[in-house]
């Protein structure tokens, strides 16, 4: 036997303590959470049909687009979900075939695997409002009403059979089976925040990453609420009424309605997702490239529209005839500087390389507008030229709250 000296001893233990509290920090920062209520589009591998479904049969469905958490990818392109059906019953003359199921595992290609908690729901906006509508429904497929060859419905909140079939009623009423084909896209629901090892940070963003950091919900909340989708408080969390807002919004926008801040939908809402959880970037909202191409060809409208007002051509000719204001031509260089800005800072959004700048931009366009603004009392411009500029101007709140 060897017997080190006390202060080896001591030396030693505290190299192995500080090593397992180091290893224990990097372990913990590469946790990454999913929290309730996200929703991941996945595809199943193999028919589903309730003419011989079992209760406990299993199934796996594929994630066809990798997932990332924030700054983290979590879940790569194809990772399976399991799927356990636990109720099935085929389809009889008088009623429709039923197939319930839940997620139970997420398998990762690298062989890890996780316990998950999911339902199915629906990416759908009319069955998404009919599962909500009851916050414990079950959640079941139904025979043939449906492009997949099932609808999605949910079903009342008891889990006797006899209670499902009766909260269902005249959905019953086709007397099919399920049929989901091989291939199908369905999404699942985690009942329950899911804790996943990330792996490497991300080299840049992906439409598909799940974004769920305080200060990144806030920004969407904001935007949502510029837009008359939200009206709750800026909260930083990513509650019901937020995911029912961002549900909407991607339903409007024909985005994959999840009811996640994902990346398009923050790109849609023109809100900040660079330069990491502490950036340094400017607080503030940029349009998207399809709003700031709107707003631009809105601006062109007008100095075309103020200018037939004024009898002018295009290459600038003015009627001999007619006694012109001070005022008149205020409003025809502001409208006509307007657009060019407008057009100045679509390119910008569209080239999205430096985001403070695009920030900036928005505010220099929206102190353009300002100009506008004071020449139009001075100027003899039509009604109708004057409410179209009060809708276009609406749409630069976005971009400078306080315009």
């Amino acid at each position: 036997m060897h017997l080190i000296p006390s202060s080896r001893c001591r030396a030693a233990v505290s190299s192995v303590a500080l090593a397992f509290v180091a290893a224990s920090a990097a372990s913990a920062q590469n946790r990454v959470v999913l929290p309730a209520g996200t929703v991941i589009i996945v595809r199943t591998t193999a028919p589903l049909q309730s003419v011989n479904a079992k209760s406990g049969q299993t199934f796996e469905t594929t994630v066809e687009e990798s997932i990332g958490v924030d700054e983290y990818s979590v879940i790569p392109a194809g990772s399976t979900i399991r799927g356990v059906v636990s109720l099935a019953t085929p389809a009889t003359r008088q009623q429709s075939g039923v197939i319930q199921v839940v997620f139970d595992r997420l398998t990762l290609p690298n062989g890890s695997t996780y316990q998950i908690n999911g339902k199915l729901t629906s990416t759908d906006s009319a069955e998404r409002r009919q599962i909500d509508s009851d916050p414990n429904a079950n959640v079941v497929l139904v025979g043939e009403r449906g492009g997949i060859g099932a609808a999605i419905a949910g079903a009342g909140s008891s889990k006797n059979t006899n209670n499902i079939f009766a909260a269902l009623g005249s959905l019953l009423s086709e007397g099919r089976d399920v049929s989901v084909p091989a291939g199908t896209p369905l999404a699942v629901e985690l009942q329950r925040a899911a804790t996943l090892r990330g792996g490497g940070r991300m080299g840049g963003q992906l439409g598909s990453t799940i974004y769920t950091a305080a200060n990144r919900i806030s920004a969407a909340q904001r935007a949502l609420a510029q837009q008359n989708y939200y009206r709750g408080s800026v909260n930083g969390q990513l509650d019901d009424a937020t995911r029912r807002a961002l549900f909407q919004f991607q339903v409007d926008r024909g985005l994959s309605a999840t009811g996640n801040l994902d990346g398009r939908t923050a790109q849609a809402l023109g809100i900040n997702v660079a330069g990491g959880l502490s950036g340094s970037t400017l607080s503030g909202s940029v349009l998207s490239a399809a709003q700031a191409s709107a707003v631009r060809r809105d601006a062109q409208s007008l100095v075309s529209r103020y200018r037939s007002e004024l009898a002018a051509s295009g290459m600038g000719r003015l009627d001999a005839n007619r006694a012109y204001a001070q005022g008149d031509m205020d409003l025809w260089f502001a409208l006509s500087a307007f657009a060019d800005n407008a057009a100045i800072y679509e390119q910008i959004v569209a080239n999205g390389s430096n985001r403070d700048g695009a920030v900036l931009a928005g505010r220099a366009l929206a102190n353009a507008a300002r100009r506008v603004d004071s020449a139009i009392p001075s100027a003899r411009s039509s009604g109708q030229l004057q409410n179209a500029w009060n809708t276009l101007r609406r749409q630069l709140t976005t971009v400078d709250t306080s315009y």
